[in-house]
């Protein structure tokens, strides 16, 4: 008989995810974690969010998990195909209007204590020309990044999470309160938060700079700090409940039965 009781650290990212979405919002994800997440958080945690993906298609409900935004599985049960053309106009007609119904997941190599991004690649003993490696870059994180609040999936060591990061894919807050205003972007927008395998970072209200704001049952406000890679407060972190075994059944059966993104160690 499945033991559901225990969890994995991605389990326990999604659940975080899924924790971090309000009911009524419009939700931007990809595929991996963010996806997990956002299902979990549409079939349990607040039925009333609203999934979408960058390739047009509204209010997704997808009966098996898909493995790219252009994958057909996306389709069953979605309220709206739109061109792609459609999901970017609404994304800045959003902010155009003030409205606050958008939250964004996107992810990356390196992130600096001000949420700013890193995609594009490692410079090394290189530079932007000839870096050590090169990646895929922006997609549509940038754009993502510009116009909506975003929630950034990483996972939590110091390579990743540095002073300064060797390029800036998609923005943060910059380099503090005002940055993204003297860079031209919404200032009424940015990232709220960074969920890890460690914990859930957020950002000062008034130096918009990261904190650890939870940490989770198997790991510690000490743990966070060793694995990152520049000074961070520590001091407000409290604990962030494991999911509940129903909800991990509904991660392992229902969603990713197949274990796509998620991988359950074999008993």
């Amino acid at each position: 008989m499945a033991d559901y009781t225990k969890y994995t650290k991605q389990e326990m990212q999604a659940y975080a995810i899924a924790k971090n979405i309000k009911e009524n919002q419009i939700v931007i994800v990809g595929t991996g974690l963010p996806l997990i997440g956002a299902s979990l958080a549409k079939r349990v945690v607040c039925p009333s969010c609203h999934p979408i993906v960058e390739s047009g298609l509204m209010d997704c409900s997808p009966v098996e998990v898909p493995r790219s935004v252009g994958d057909n599985r996306f389709m069953a049960h979605c309220a709206v195909q739109w061109p792609n053309v459609r999901f970017i106009g609404f994304e800045a007609n959003e902010w155009l209007h003030d409205e606050d119904r958008l939250i964004a997941f996107i992810g990356g190599a390196q992130i600096d204590p001000y949420g700013n991004v890193n995609s594009t690649c490692i410079y090394g003993k290189g530079d932007y020309i000839k870096p050590q490696t090169r990646f895929t870059g922006s997609g549509g994180a940038n754009g993502i990044a510009t116009y909506c609040n975003t929630i950034i999936m990483m996972q939590h060591q110091k390579r990743r999470f540095m002073e300064k990061i060797d390029y800036i894919t998609s923005c943060g807050w910059m380099d503090g309160p005002g940055g993204r205003e003297r860079a031209g972007l919404p200032g009424n927008r940015g990232p709220q938060m960074v969920v890890t395998d460690l914990g859930i970072m957020k950002f000062d209200e008034e130096t918009k700079r990261m904190y650890l704001a939870y940490y989770y049952p198997f790991s510690s406000p000490e743990m966070v700090q060793e694995n990152t890679g520049f000074e961070v407060d520590v001091s407000r972190a409290q604990l962030f409940e494991g999911p509940s075994p129903e909800i991990i059944k509904v991660i392992r059966e229902e969603i990713d039965p197949g274990q796509a993104f998620i991988k359950v160690p074999k008993e």
